[in-house]
């Protein structure tokens, strides 16, 4: 039974037992699944005995219900010799055996309409045993260990999706500012003050204000050179997935800085990666790692890093020295909050970053993150989840979503 699906397996083989005359019932079809859950078969003994105690009820059913485990399994060696439809004694007064009517059924067997699986409505009474429907995995869960060079423009506009639909609750934090709310634990003064007025200067009704949560700010950071060529859109679709949900400021870079937040916040995924692509100018060049921090630090935007989880997508090849960038990964870490290196060869078996630049830059990482596959990205982006839930936030529950494995 490796393999099968237990449920259209019990509720097919049920149906079968009922145009025979059987009266098996879903309570009974219930019991077969949960029985082979508890105890899988390891034999075609056990697999009688399994069946036979879960849907027979009467004993005059015990005939009918070994004529059709025959006609199922008709190639299983060893099948239990069948029983007679009367006991010993004589007929059974108390559970009259009942012809099932087949003229006036229709496809489903017995079964409402709406509860019948495919596997169900389709069989019919033939020597060929019953019809089971194949397991196929998902659209999702063939393109997610994929390669990202071989995937065309529609399979990476699915998977962008996914991670959208990863990141779609994402944990909030507490701020200092505070708003009127009848949870509250604190007196607000003022309009307590206010609406004392009308009562004499008596604080009758006390108004209680809460702390204002809003969502723990994100920077991305997209290297979009020659040797992430292949990397390059899905990372896009991952930078607009934070820039839409979680509000993010997202930038690319190669040998310049190029901000991309406004671009990424389209409606429309294939249009909003397009407007970047066209904002890119030195896309697929050489990488200034470094220089493109400073620059970050430099600009209005840098206070956007301050207390923000700050996220880089690069394989680290860096034109820059690397001492230069190991000062500027300091400077960074001591303004963010978290800084976490999604790195497409981390996942590799073996891996270590010899590369002069990701050596220089992780001594300064919170995590470093394989980001190869998509499964990889959307495993990074629950990882985000979970390093931005700390004390003091609002933190959602980690379930596996969206489901990529069949």
């Amino acid at each position: 039974m490796r393999g099968i699906d237990r449920a259209a397996f019990a509720v097919a083989f049920a149906d079968r037992l009922r145009h025979a005359g059987v009266q098996a019932g879903l309570t009974d079809v219930e019991d077969f699944v949960r029985a082979l859950a508890a105890n899988p078969p390891v034999s075609m003994s056990a697999l009688y005995w399994t069946a036979r105690i879960s849907l027979v009820r009467r004993h005059a059913d015990l005939a009918p219900f070994d004529r059709v485990f025959a006609a199922v399994f008709a190639d299983a060696p060893s099948l239990p010799p069948p029983r007679s439809a009367a006991p010993p004694g004589g007929r059974d007064a108390v559970h009259v055996p009942v012809p099932a009517d087949t003229d006036d059924r229709g496809p489903g067997g017995g079964l409402p309409w709406a509860t019948l699986p495919p596997a169900v409505a389709e069989a019919r009474e033939s020597d060929a045993g019953l019809r089971l429907p194949e397991r196929h995995p998902s659209a999702l869960a063939v393109l997610a260990d994929r390669p990202f060079e071989e995937l065309d423009g529609a399979q990476v506009t699915l998977l962008g999706d996914a991670l959208r639909a990863a990141v779609a609750d994402w944990p909030t934090r507490r701020t200092r500012r505070h708003a009127v709310g009848p949870a509250g634990r604190r007196v607000a003064l003022r309009p307590t003050i206010a609406r004392a007025r009308r009562t004499g200067w008596e604080p009758v009704e006390v108004v209680r204000e809460r702390p204002v949560r809003r969502p723990r700010r994100v920077v991305l950071l997209c290297d979009v050179s020659e040797s992430m060529r292949a990397q390059a859109t899905a990372y896009l679709h991952l930078m607009r997935a934070f820039a839409v949900v979680a509000d993010a400021e997202v930038f690319a870079f190669a040998t310049t800085l190029t901000r991309l937040t406004v671009a990424l916040r389209h409606t429309s995924a294939a249009a909003a990666v397009a407007l970047a692509s066209a904002a890119v100018t030195d896309r697929f060049g050489g990488t200034r790692i470094a220089t493109n921090l400073r620059a970050l630090l430099a600009s209005h935007h840098g206070d956007a890093v301050r207390g923000a989880v700050v996220v880089i997508g690069s394989d680290g090849w860096d034109s820059d020295p690397p001492g230069e960038l190991a000062a500027m990964m300091a400077r960074l870490r001591r303004r963010a909050y978290r800084i976490v290196w999604l790195n497409p060869r981390a996942g590799a078996p073996g891996f270590v970053p010899r590369v002069a630049g990701m050596a220089a830059a992780l001594p300064y990482c919170d995590r470093l993150l394989p980001a190869g596959t998509f499964r990889d990205l959307v495993d990074a982006a629950r990882q985000l989840q979970s390093v931005t839930c700390t004390d003091g936030l609002k933190c959602p529950t980690l379930t596996p979503a969206p489901r990529i494995i069949a």
